[in-house]
C-alpha cells in the first residue's frame, strides 16, 4: 500500500509540471500571459542594442498599416530580438512590428510575438547556418527553429520571426 501511494503522489506531482501552461517546464508553445511594452520602451530598447527599425510609411501608428509599430510589444519579444542581435553579430533591422495589417492568430504581430527584419547576408546565413530546418509553413515560407523554441520564417524579402521566449537572454 505504501508504495502505490508515493507512485500516486509522484503522478499528481508530474501531471503538474507538465500540464499545459502550468508549472516549470512549460513548453515553447504553451500561450502564456505576457508584459507588454510600449513603443518608446522597445525603441529605447532597440537603440540600446543598435537595432535599427524603419516604416515604410514614416510613422509608428500601431492602427496604420504602412507603420512600424512596437505598441504592446512583448517584453520577452524586444528581449529576443537583442539577444539575436547579440548572438549574431548581425546589423538588424526591423520592418514590422505590432501594427494592423498581419496575419491573425495567437503567436502574431498583433499579439506581440513577432518582428520582421529586413533580409540581409549576415542573419540569412546565421539563421540557416545556426537553427534547424523545419519545413515549411502553410504559406509556402521555409522555416528553422532555434534552440530557445523561437521561429523564423524567410517569407522572400524579409524574416518574419516568433518570438516564443527571449531567446537564452
Amino acid at each position: 500500500m505504501k508504495l502505490r501511494s508515493v507512485l500516486t503522489a509522484l503522478a499528481l506531482v508530474l501531471g503538474a509540471l507538465f500540464a499545459p501552461g502550468a508549472g516549470v517546464l512549460a513548453s515553447a508553445t504553451d500561450a502564456h500571459a505576457a508584459t507588454k511594452i510600449s513603443h518608446a520602451t522597445a525603441t529605447s530598447m532597440f537603440r540600446a542594442s543598435g537595432i535599427t527599425w524603419s516604416s515604410s510609411g514614416g510613422c509608428s501608428n500601431r492602427n496604420n498599416p504602412t507603420c512600424t509599430s512596437f505598441d504592446q510589444l512583448n517584453q520577452a519579444t524586444a528581449r529576443g530580438a537583442q539577444t539575436l542581435k547579440s548572438a549574431s553579430g548581425c546589423g538588424l533591422n526591423i520592418t514590422g512590428g505590432t501594427e494592423t495589417g498581419h496575419a491573425s492568430g495567437t503567436y502574431s504581430h498583433w499579439n506581440g510575438y513577432k518582428l520582421d527584419f529586413s533580409k540581409a547576408t549576415c542573419l540569412t546565413n546565421y539563421v540557416k547556418n545556426t537553427f534547424t530546418y523545419i519545413g515549411v509553413r502553410g504559406d509556402g515560407a521555409p522555416q528553422w527553429r532555434s534552440g530557445a523554441g523561437n521561429v523564423y520564417a524567410d517569407e522572400g524579402n524579409h524574416w518574419d520571426v516568433t518570438f516564443h521566449n527571449c531567446g537564452g537572454c
